[in-house]
């Protein structure tokens, strides 16, 4: 069982110090989560436009958001900008990012290339991991299956209840054999928390409800659309697929969810109001 680092110890014993008593000895705390595949800010107008991006994460209200397709520093398309802190900064949240793939500079000097998922948050981040999971590389000519960096752990404090929030990115190919893996491996990676931890897994999964590679997930948590059925969320223009996903824990109940309508992105973005139980 993996144990939270020191720091988280010391800054949840003095977060409950700071919960009013009534309010620590009971009742529940709400949490709204928002995921979101960005297309590295390009949207259905094929325009880059992170501000664009930003003004969608900011109108849904969200808490904590769990972001895909991200680019730092990556290429011309996004304009080699650092898209997680940019957002981080627009929306005033603090921000972990974590990278699937990490390239050196098109020129000397400059700053890596990297490309992956992000967790943006308004409560404080206590501790973060860029775990690995089986990926078949994109910038591979002849990739296989292999472990790879890419899936996002926050655990996020709010009001003193710790939140494990995950941000993943599910292998977009026909063929779901990469993607079984991958549930496979993001179930052992989450049992590694501690029994009874409140978890929250957000991302753009590559596959519908039905799909039997996701069948795993619904033994261990909860799909949003058990409280209520937004709708699809994939091609953001005229949607007709659902591939992106709010989860939870059992501890953690879902009150409501929602698809966005948004131009900001391929993709449309999912809002969940949750509630933690003490």
């Amino acid at each position: 069982m993996r144990r939270l680092p020191l720091l988280l110890a010391a800054l949840l014993a003095l977060s409950l110090l700071a919960v009013p008593a009534s309010a620590a000895s009971g009742g529940a705390v709400a949490l709204r989560v928002l995921t979101f595949n960005i297309h590295t800010g390009i949207g259905t107008d094929a325009a880059l436009d992170l501000a664009r991006t930003a003004d969608t994460i900011r109108d849904s209200r969200a808490d904590v958001v769990g972001l895909q397709e991200v680019d730092v520093h990556w290429d011309a398309r996004s304009e080699f900008r650092d898209q997680a802190r940019d957002l981080a900064r627009m929306l005033h949240m603090r921000v972990f990012f974590a990278p699937i793939y990490d390239l050196p500079p098109l020129t000397e000097g400059a700053p890596r290339r990297q490309y992956g998922v992000a967790i943006l948050s308004r409560h404080p981040i206590v501790h973060a991991d860029n775990h690995w999971i089986t990926r078949l590389s994109t910038q591979d000519e002849n990739p296989v299956p292999a472990p790879a960096p890419g899936f996002a752990e926050a655990v996020v404090l709010v009001r003193g209840l710790p939140v494990h929030v995950y941000s993943t990115h599910l292998d977009f190919r026909a063929d779901p054999t990469v993607r079984e893996l991958q549930v496979a491996d993001t179930l052992r990676i989450m049992a590694e928390d501690r029994p009874g931890a409140r978890q929250v897994l957000l991302g753009d999964f590559n596959a519908e409800p039905a799909a039997p590679e996701l069948a795993p997930l619904w033994t261990r948590l909860s799909d949003a659309w058990s409280a209520t059925d937004p709708g699809p969320t994939y091609p953001a223009d005229a949607p007709s697929k659902r591939i992106d996903y709010v989860t939870t824990s059992p501890n953690v109940v879902v009150k409501n969810a929602r698809v966005v309508d948004s131009s900001a992105s391929d993709h449309r973005p999912v809002v969940a109001n949750l509630v933690l139980r003490r």
